[in-house]
């Protein structure tokens, strides 16, 4: 038996905040009858409806995938080009991308079909860390690198603090590669925090998700997480919330 509001969220249809809003403002039925308290548990027999739509419900299952560089972190690409969900065609489960990486950066992406464990990852507040490694044009001075670490401005407001450290240079080529940590999630934020301090980014990779990392896999390798690692995920997320 779970409570209603964390099946809802589970589900996919709400966060479960507004999973709770939705069942008092009288929106949610169990077995065709409303149900307006938040302290109601519901079982796998249950028939539930948000507003007049049966929720389908799956056993809740967690994935990492290596993305290659040329796929879209989506379900579907109206242009026909791969996304992420193409290398789980043999698993049953309608999964889903938990925010996203662009088309041209590879790396750590997380899947799942339980909605609020998305939520939870995909919190401004509760965001984990993750590690990016970039190949940029240029050979950034130190106090560039201050200026990534202690935030950036950008169009959508200045970026919290980071910590970045300069791995490498190529002198001859004019090119440096940098790891940067962040725990916000923009679009585009890496890219366009290297932009901001005058060195583009070439190449992008995202190697690190919290504590979970790319060791065994190579681009287009998956494997599913174990409980304890979602456990240890829902944990360092919820401790910054």
């Amino acid at each position: 038996m779970e409570r209603l509001q964390k099946v809802i969220a589970h589900a996919g249809i709400a966060s479960r905040r507004k999973a709770e809003e939705l069942i008092q403002d009288g929106r949610v039925t169990v077995n065709g009858k409303v149900v307006k308290e938040l302290g109601v548990k519901v079982g796998s027999n249950d028939k539930i409806e948000v507003n007049g739509v049966p929720i389908e419900r799956e056993e809740s299952v967690y994935f990492i995938l290596y993305k290659p560089r040329g796929v879209i972190s989506s379900v579907n690409d109206d242009k026909g080009r791969k996304v992420v969900t193409d290398y789980f065609s043999e698993i049953p489960a309608r999964i889903y991308p938990i925010g996203r990486l662009d088309y041209d950066t590879s790396g750590i992406i997380l899947l799942t079909n339980d909605g609020e464990f998305a939520n939870t990852m995909m919190h401004p507040k509760g965001e984990v860390e993750k590690v990016y490694v970039a190949k940029i044009k240029g050979i950034p001075m130190r106090e560039k690198i201050k200026l990534l670490e202690k935030g950036v401005m950008l169009e959508d407001g200045k970026t919290a603090p980071a910590k970045a450290k300069v791995l490498s240079v190529d002198k001859k080529k004019g090119t440096s590669i940098v790891e940067l940590k962040i725990h916000e999630g923009r679009n585009r934020q890496v890219r366009r925090m290297f932009e901001a301090i005058g060195t583009p980014v070439l190449k992008l990779k995202r190697e690190r998700y919290s504590f979970l990392n790319l060791n065994g896999l190579t681009p287009g390798d998956a494997r599913e997480l174990t409980a304890h690692e979602v456990k240890l995920l829902r944990t360092e997320a919820n401790k910054k919330r």
